[in-house]
């Protein structure tokens, strides 16, 4: 019964509750990270290719940086100007009877986005840092950054390749070679997982639009 009332829900609920869900796990397992570990601390969940690693970044996904504060407000700018903008192409898709496979990639996209802007937006603002002891939730003494100015939070590593560069590579040769070396969160796996299905199903959600 439930799955019936699932297939039968309209494509504008699926979304809401998509980006909902996405949401909710994205933050609940932020704050439980920010909560219980120190920044550089980590735990092996399987063997020495599934890592929860704890670090913190000023900027965009998978780690990447634009330097300073100025670079840091202008990217939490950009990131909900392009948030507002995904949000209004998702109530567009859905007006126009677009695929509901497009629909639900592009909230995803939109739930990520969202998710790593909360961070840039509050984080700063609510938690203490993280670096001596687990931080605290409101601290009494205030957060530790303002506005606009918050660090994302990520934790997911996934070394599945933990070697050194042979001797006779043209490329590094005798240095380490770790792939897949970025550390990212829920909200990047969200954003990466809706452009990924875009791009694989592009003919066919992008068929009655021609």
């Amino acid at each position: 019964f439930c799955a019936l009332k699932i297939i039968i829900m309209s494509i504008k609920t699926k979304s809401i509750l998509l980006i909902l869900l996405i949401l909710i796990a994205d933050q609940v397992f932020k704050i439980w990270i920010k909560t219980n570990m120190l920044i550089g601390e980590e735990e092996h969940i399987i063997g020495n290719w599934f890592i929860l690693h704890f670090i913190e970044n000023n900027g965009m996904a998978f780690g990447m940086e634009l330097g300073g504060k100025a670079g840091k407000l202008v990217l939490s700018i950009f990131r909900i100007l392009a948030s507002v903008a995904i949000g209004w192409y998702i109530f567009h898709l859905i007006k126009t009877d677009a695929h509901p496979g497009l629909v639900l990639a592009v909230s995803a996209i939109f739930a990520g986005a969202v998710g790593n802007i909360i961070d840039s937006a509050f984080y700063g603002m609510i938690f203490s840092e993280s670096f001596y002891e687990p931080a605290v939730l409101f601290p009494p003494e205030g957060g530790y950054s303002s506005f606009l100015h918050g660090r994302v939070v990520d934790m997911l590593y996934f070394p599945l390749i933990d070697t050194t560069w042979p001797e006779w590579s043209p490329v590094r040769p005798g240095q380490s070679l770790v792939f897949f070396r970025p550390v990212f969160n829920l909200a990047d796996s969200s954003v990466t997982i809706g452009v990924f299905v875009i791009i694989l199903f592009q003919k066919r959600f992008f068929r009655d639009t021609r």
